[in-house]
């Protein structure tokens, strides 16, 4: 038995998401913990996993609120390191009149972003006791973090541990689109487990057609398992030769979509983590994709993601109303 279910590296932020106006007229933001990889661990450890994240943060008043969230969330800080000169990352998140968010970053530098090989090398054992390594690109979009990232990813891989990547791409981070690109063959040709959205898949392949988007990456990368997110419109994974698809459910509470794919990856990897990669029937994946597709549904209608990710009983009750 691994001592980990799963352990993540990458992003931990402070999400400002605008929750209305002032009696000025001024936007008011709420500081949410949030970043990718402690989003999927909260909800994994939701559902009952055992995780630990490799991350840092800055020395500050954020990273230490940040700290606190991560280990109330039941997540191994083991990883997670404070830099005293580089301050915690911040996105603003603002919501716009069609539904889609805009970010505004403050990260250069970003604590994130200083990770190194060698903070890596100091907790190498949560790497070679997991069952899923998970990554997304951010992590990759400068040095020291992008060596660091790599080398998480060998040792997690010489250790026979299942790759799981989120692109999670946002371009407001890269210095170019081609470089964000590069980032995402390195993930695929590294992964297992892929979850990438519909606007990723056609940013990849230029393929408006989310299915055939989806094939080309998961057999020219000869991915085992791929899911694709469709927004509102639900999800689709494709395994061996089969595609299957499910309906999303459009909630009429939603007021965010901040931290959906979070939620829906960490379904998808906790499936994987109970039944394995082998002989995967369509029924099973038809499950998996209604409880991810249940349970991203649910966090629509919260603001933020960490703190607040949906339990078990909480999805289970969705899908029986």
């Amino acid at each position: 038995m691994s001592r980990f279910d799963v352990v993540a590296l990458g992003e931990l932020l402070i999400d400002f998401t605008n929750n209305a106006d002032s009696e000025q007229g001024n936007p008011m933001f709420e500081a949410n913990p949030g970043g990718a990889p402690c989003n999927v661990l909260s909800m994994l450890g939701n559902l009952g996993n055992k995780t630990a994240f490799i991350g840092k943060v800055g020395d500050d008043f954020f990273g230490r609120m940040l700290k606190e969230r991560v280990e109330k969330q039941g997540i191994d800080t083991t990883g997670l390191f404070l830099d005293s000169e580089v301050h915690t990352t911040l996105a603003f998140v603002n919501k716009l009149p069609n539904g889609d968010r805009d970010f505004s970053f403050y990260r250069k530098p970003g604590a994130d972003m200083m990770l190194s090989a060698a903070d890596v090398d100091r907790v190498k054992d949560l790497l070679e006791d997991t069952k899923v390594f998970h990554f997304g690109t951010l992590s990759m979009t400068d040095e020291p973090a992008a060596e660091a990232t790599k080398l998480a990813i060998s040792i997690a891989k010489k250790n026979g541990v299942l790759i799981s990547f989120d692109p999670n791409y946002r371009a407001p981070l890269w210095e170019s689109e081609e470089k964000a690109l590069d980032a995402m063959k390195y993930g695929f040709e590294q992964c297992d487990i892929l979850k990438i959205s519909d606007n990723e898949v056609e940013l990849f392949t230029g393929l408006k057609d989310v299915e055939a988007g989806a094939r080309k990456i998961k057999d020219e990368f000869n991915i085992p398992l791929v899911f694709a997110t469709l927004g509102p419109d639900g999800s689709m994974a494709l395994y061996g030769d089969m595609v299957v698809k499910k309906d999303g459910y459009k909630n009429p509470a939603t007021i965010e979509t901040t931290g959906a794919g979070d939620t829906f990856c960490a379904c998808a990897v906790d499936y994987i983590c109970r039944n394995g990669l082998k002989d995967i029937s369509e029924d099973m994946l038809l499950t998996c994709l209604d409880y991810a597709n249940a349970a991203a549904s649910i966090i629509t209608t919260r603001r933020g993601a960490l703190s607040v990710m949906p339990t078990r009983q909480e999805v289970e009750k969705f899908l029986s109303e």
